[in-house]
């Protein structure tokens, strides 16, 4: 069978030729959300410098003025929209890498302690150094 006993190692993704996309936690994420950032700035950029704006309301008139508005893009302006998209990529994927970060931090330091509370737990569980076993044992000489 195919799938039985192979045992070909996966192929990582490395994106500009250091960043395992694959196995670095949070870089998938962080570059989808960077070109999402890029394509939603470098358009806005775009559309806000036009000065066809009313076609952005007026579906209909598209048809009309296409030619127009095709011929009168500068490539000033298009380079420009694209300086902004490049630095909406940087400044998204880095925004989303830090916060995606700081909560993995935060979920393995909530995780350290669970596992230490409960190796605790099993180590004074039934001792006279149990904490449960004090408190218990206060509340029913109180009663």
């Amino acid at each position: 069978m195919a799938g039985e006993g192979d045992s070909e190692p996966e192929k990582s993704f490395k994106l500009l030729g250091f960043l395992d996309v694959k196995n670095v936690p949070c870089a998938r994420e962080s570059v989808l959300y960077g070109s999402v950032g890029s394509l939603v700035v470098g358009l806005g950029h775009f559309l806000a410098t036009s000065k066809y704006l009313h076609l952005l309301h007026l579906p209909v008139c598209l048809f009309v003025k296409i030619k127009s508005f095709i011929f009168s893009v500068s490539p000033c302006r298009v380079r420009r929209s694209c300086d902004f998209a490049v630095g909406g990529f940087i400044c998204t994927m880095l925004g989303y890498w830090f916060y995606c970060r700081y909560n993995l931090a935060q979920q393995r330091i909530r995780q350290r302690m669970l596992k230490e509370g409960m190796r605790n737990k099993m180590l004074f569980e039934g001792s006279s150094f149990d904490p449960e076993k004090n408190q218990t044992g206060n509340e029913r000489s109180n009663s």
